[in-house]
């Protein structure tokens, strides 16, 4: 009897710990293959610059103008191997709304363009987007983002202006006066004027902001990149459709058109950068 109660415990024993190690076996390939989330997915998708392109290229342009003056002091520091940190100021279209996750806002492309374009340099864009602003708002909160004493501000704005009615010289002045700020800090400046979109093509001022924004420019000697005539280019002579690069706002960016900018942006950064580059190189005549 007690030989049987032995073998019974020896089998029950036997039985619980092939239990055990089939659960494990079943528990284990299901930690290790986990479901991706929500966030992981999305990072995975953009991890590619050109995967958002696969339907829709993105062409560059020699038509399109290029930067008309330097940004020294970043091209400066990527010769000294130095990091290089650029703000990026402005409102929603800065921000990101229309795109599908903050991967996919132009600071965010922007970043990894430039990352692309410049191997091994510490290359950082900050989005300093907030929606709704004006170029006024934007003024109220230059300091805080001067004390992280950035190499680069990228200041886009103008549409809210146009959708407001805002007064285009007021803008103007408002303008003037951020750069002069921004200069003084010893930082580049790289101004960005309003997007074409329907709603943005509906309001009549919106021609007289993007020349005003480009009178600046040229006054106060700082690059201009003119977002207005490369979105236009998409549609009037690549003939794409509105919808293929702004969200169903009619307003905003989406994925493409975030992606497809920044492209251009840092192509024209990266220009920009070599011919400062030349500049410095030409030695005064003797």
């Amino acid at each position: 009897m007690l030989v049987s109660r032995q073998k019974a415990a020896s089998t029950v024993a036997m039985t619980v710990s092939a239990l055990a190690l089939g659960c494990l076996l079943l528990v284990a390939p299901q930690s290790t293959h986990a479901e991706p989330t929500a966030a992981s997915t999305r990072v995975a998708a953009s991890d590619d610059l050109n995967a958002v392109f696969k339907t829709q290229p993105c062409l560059s342009s020699k038509s399109l103008a290029q930067l008309d003056a330097p940004i020294a002091r970043v091209a400066k520091r990527l010769d000294a191997h130095e990091p290089v940190t650029i703000a990026a100021l402005g409102s929603s279209s800065t921000g990101g709304a229309g795109a599908t996750s903050a991967a996919y806002s132009y600071p965010s492309r922007l970043e990894r363009e430039l990352r692309q374009r410049f191997p091994g340099a510490a290359i950082s864009v900050i989005n300093r987007g907030v929606n709704g602003e004006e170029a006024a708002d934007m003024m109220a909160r230059l300091d805080p983002i001067l004390d992280q004493k950035p190499d680069l501000v990228i200041w886009q704005l103008g549409t809210n202006a146009v959708m407001r009615d805002t007064s285009a010289p007021a803008v103007g002045e408002l303008l003037k006066s951020g750069i002069t700020r921004i200069k003084k800090t010893g930082a580049d400046v790289l101004l960005i004027d309003p997007q074409f979109a329907p709603a943005v093509n509906a309001k009549p001022s919106v021609n007289e902001m993007v020349g005003l924004i480009g009178y600046v420019a040229k006054q106060a000697h700082v690059p201009l990149f003119r977002r207005y005539v490369a979105m236009r280019r998409w549609h009037e002579d690549e003939s794409i459709a509105f919808d293929r690069f702004i969200a169903a706002d009619g307003l905003h960016l989406n994925d493409w058109g975030y992606s497809c900018f920044a492209r251009l942006l840092a192509d024209n950064i990266a220009s920009a950068v070599a011919r400062s580059r030349t500049v410095a190189d030409v030695k005064p005549f003797q």
